[in-house]
Parts: C-alpha cells; sequence; structure tokens
C-alpha cells in the first residue's frame, strides 16, 4: 500500500520517515519530495508498505500525530492521475496570440 504523509518539518529525511513507519511493520520505500532546484523537502512525502494490515494502522495512529512539532496528515495515496500539460496550452496561446501581431 501507498501511503501519502503531509505536513512534515521540513528536517526530516527519508530515513526518519521510515523509521517512523518502521514501528508498525515492514516499510519497503520512504521518501520525502524534495524541490528539484534547492533541495530542499516540500514538506510531504510517500511511504510504502507491503502488508496493507500494518499500513492501515500506521495511517489510523499516525494520522494527526504530533512528529517533530507538527501534526502531520496521514492517508492512503491516491493514484497519479494525468494532467493537461499546462505549459503546452500556455506555449500555444502564446504563440496565436503572437500570430495576431504579426506584420506582413
Amino acid at each position: 500500500m501507498n501511503i501519502f504523509v503531509s505536513n512534515l518539518s521540513f528536517r526530516i529525511s527519508d530515513d526518519d520517515l521510515k523509521s517512523l513507519f518502521e514501528e508498525y511493520g515492514a516499510v519497503k520505500s520512504a521518501k520525502v519530495i524534495t524541490d528539484k532546484f534547492s533541495g530542499r523537502s516540500r514538506g510531504f512525502g510517500f511511504v510504502e508498505m507491503d502488508n496493507d494490515e500494518e499500513a492501515n494502522k500506521a495511517i489510523e495512529e499516525l494520522n494527526q500525530a504530533d512528529y517533530d512539532g507538527k501534526t502531520i496528515l496521514v492517508s492512503v495515496a491516491k493514484p497519479k492521475t494525468d494532467s493537461p500539460n499546462r505549459k503546452r496550452s500556455f506555449d500555444n496561446d502564446r504563440n496565436n496570440d503572437r500570430r495576431s501581431f504579426r506584420r506582413n
């Protein structure tokens, strides 16, 4: 089961997150999401646990728990959905605007 964890302190590392969830069972992976330019935590992450019973117990007990001075939110991660590529549509709009101002 893939678990979403939000409102994490910016000091939390992958290992910290993994250790927190290992109290409830085997953790397959734990990843704090970071900004690709600064490398700084974005304040949320994902934990993957193979045993659904252990994962559900972790979600139940850790949701709205105090962790490193912050109240974390823990839930089942929703599958990633395809969203429209905003950059592409922005570029198309911008190109269309430029065409209307071209001089012949």
